[in-house]
Parts: C-alpha cells; structure tokens; sequence
C-alpha cells in the first residue's frame, strides 16, 4: 500500500470518525472511519517492516580475480617462448 496510501486511509478514518457527524440509514459513518484509521495503521505497519526488512539485506561483493603466473620459463628449441595472457571480466547481461 505504501506509506502515502496507510497515512491518506488515516486521514480519512479520522475525518469520518471525529468531524462528520451524519447518520446514512443502516451505514454508522464512525464505524467507518474507525475501520479506515485501523486499515491505514496496518498498511503503515507492514509498509515500515518491509522496508526496514529490506535494508538489512547484505550483498556480498564478488570475488576478487587473481591471477597466477607460472614461474618457470618454458623454453622450445633453445628459444624462451613468451606468453600473453589476457583477463576479462564477463559484460552485463541484458
């Protein structure tokens, strides 16, 4: 619901429930307002809880990269052959 929707229901609650002062045949307009306060105060409460829910949740970085030479030197036919290594990390994903 959100907290703008919980708080706008309260308002709404309260206004029915304290400032009109009108009967509607069988509908109690107080009972009303009563039911739209404790409507709004449960939104705002279970809107609050996720979000603080959301907050606690830690992501973890992603490993470091670690790149290991070999120190031997290979050699063919009496020439030191070289080697060119190269490391990429993968794109974002679309």
């Amino acid at each position: 619901m959100g907290i703008g929707g919980s708080i706008f229901l309260i308002a709404v609650g309260a206004i029915f429930a304290f400032a009109v002062q009108a009967e509607i045949g069988w509908l109690n307009l107080n009972v009303v307002g009563w039911v739209l306060m404790l409507a709004g105060v449960a939104g705002l409460i279970v809107t609050l809880y996720f979000w603080n829910s959301r907050r606690r949740a830690v992501v973890a970085p992603p490993p470091a990269e670690r790149v290991v030479t070999e120190r031997a030197v290979p050699v063919q036919n009496d020439r030191v052959v070289q080697e060119y290594r190269e490391v990429r990390r993968p794109g974002p994903t679309v």
